[in-house]
């Protein structure tokens, strides 16, 4: 009886090619890992892949089209109501409780102090304006001096015998000589010929002249004549 004897299988070839797919996988997805991570897979899709492609996948979003805002709507004018004139609530008025509060604090209140009472203040003496210079003194023409011997005014013949009378005043120019410049009838006595005799009299009479503070000086002068009949 012949044996035939078969060499058997051996187990352990499938598994190590197992072990090395295994491994290789690992080893990829790790390399792969680093690569992307170094950016050096960028670098390998940027050559590989072309740059149409690339370019479509990162061509940016179109911009949004915003539709343009509605027109606006009319508005209808709101017609305006009158506001009625609300007369305020009635105030309430405090009424003073005659007795107090039983919480009320109580105590003496300090009294206020009296305002310091000031000294008298003396009036200030105003000097009192200067009083005004006194008037000049005047002093009028005369005519009654004894040293001047003036003549009465002669009784006009015609008068007389007419029984013309009355009183004249002649105002008279006198200069600083004592001398009379002109003359003019001041009064009339009422009878043209008793006027131009004392006129004429007096013209030719001479004078004391008057004076401004002891000065001579030419002044005006009332010469009153006076004619009655005896």
């Amino acid at each position: 009886m012949t044996m035939t004897l078969s060499t058997p299988t051996k187990p352990s070839s499938s598994l190590s090619r197992n072990a090395v797919i295994a491994l290789s996988v690992v080893i990829f997805h790790v390399a792969a890992l680093w690569a992307l991570q170094s950016g050096l897979l960028r670098r390998a899709v940027e050559i590989i892949v072309p740059a149409a492609i690339l370019s479509e996948f990162i061509e940016p979003p179109a911009p949004k089209v915003v539709p343009p805002p509605p027109a606006p709507v009319p508005v209808k004018p709101q017609p305006v109501v009158q506001k009625t004139q609300v007369s305020p609530p009635p105030q309430l008025q405090a009424i003073p409780d005659p007795a107090p509060s039983p919480i009320a604090p109580t105590g003496v209140a300090d009294p206020i102090p009296a305002p310091p009472v000031l000294a008298p203040v003396a009036p200030v003496a105003v000097a009192a304006p200067p009083a005004p210079p006194a008037p000049p003194k005047v002093e009028l023409p005369s005519s009654d001096a004894d040293y001047l011997q003036n003549p009465k005014p002669p009784y006009p013949p015609v008068s007389k015998r007419l029984g013309e009378q009355g009183k004249v005043v002649i105002r008279v120019l006198i200069n600083v000589n004592g001398t009379a410049e002109k003359g003019e009838i001041k009064r009339s006595s009422g009878f043209d010929r008793l006027d131009q005799t004392a006129l004429n009299t007096v013209l030719r009479w001479r004078y004391v002249p008057g004076k401004r503070a002891g000065v001579a000086e030419t002044m005006w002068f009332d010469v009153p004549i006076n004619f009655v009949l005896e």
